[in-house]
């Protein structure tokens, strides 16, 4: 695959910023200055993928659908985050970088979570699951940073590696074998975050676990997984 022509104007959809993957935010700009490592774009976007996966806490209990709370430099503020505005750091940090980056996303079933999230969304059914979309060495490849190193052995799960050559999605099974994750639709890629389309998507599929937002955010995720591991 080539990589897609720049606009007459010059400008690349996949390396600006926007509102909610502000890649010119002081913060976003620092972090990929200094996580940015390598001799080329394949290595930066690597040494970048996993300091985005294991440097902030997959947190779904604290899901916060304002502007404010989904924007990528919001996971640096916070120190945690979920695969949404995790995938939004992911690529605000390559863009500040250098490296073209999109979204990606997918509706996809899981089989593990815990039974507070059960209760509050009433489904295995998980919509707009977020994954980055970088353009290396000419071609497009997933890159999903959401479950940190630490989450996946507290909760018997394989972690995702990145090694820029191949894509890099969800594990069907566990190591014990179960089932983990099974991708189900996929939504396709975007230059921006469609935060309108994934709020009406939400209230309409998910509503008693956005009227419990407040109570979940109350509630350890990472304590709650380890508990059922156990």
């Amino acid at each position: 695959m080539n990589p897609k022509p720049h606009p007459i104007d010059g400008t690349d959809p996949t390396l600006a910023p926007t509102a909610l993957i502000d890649s010119d935010h002081p913060d976003v700009v620092a972090f990929a200055r200094q996580h940015a490592v390598g001799a080329d774009d394949r290595e930066r976007a690597v040494a970048l993928y996993y300091a985005v996966r294991d440097g902030f806490r997959y947190d779904p209990y604290r899901c916060d659908l304002s502007p404010a709370g989904m924007r990528a430099s919001s996971v640096l503020a916070q120190g945690t985050g979920w695969c949404v505005p995790k995938a939004a750091l992911l690529a605000a940090v390559c863009r500040a970088a250098g490296i073209p980056a999109r979204l990606g996303y997918a509706d996809v079933r899981n089989h593990l979570s815990t039974e507070r999230m059960r209760q509050s969304m009433q489904t295995d059914l998980f919509i707009w699951h977020g994954y980055t979309d970088l353009l290396i060495d000419g071609v497009w490849r997933k890159a999903t940073p959401a479950f940190n190193l630490s989450l996946c052995e507290r909760f018997g799960l394989l972690p995702l590696d990145f090694d820029g050559r191949e894509d890099s999605i969800y594990h069907p099974f566990d190591r014990s074998g179960n089932r983990h994750m099974e991708y189900v639709h996929q939504r396709g890629t975007f230059d921006d975050m469609p935060l309108a389309q994934m709020v009406a998507d939400f209230q309409r599929v998910y509503p008693v676990w956005l009227s419990q937002g407040v109570g979940l955010r109350d509630a350890d995720f990472h304590a709650d997984a380890e508990r059922e591991a156990r």
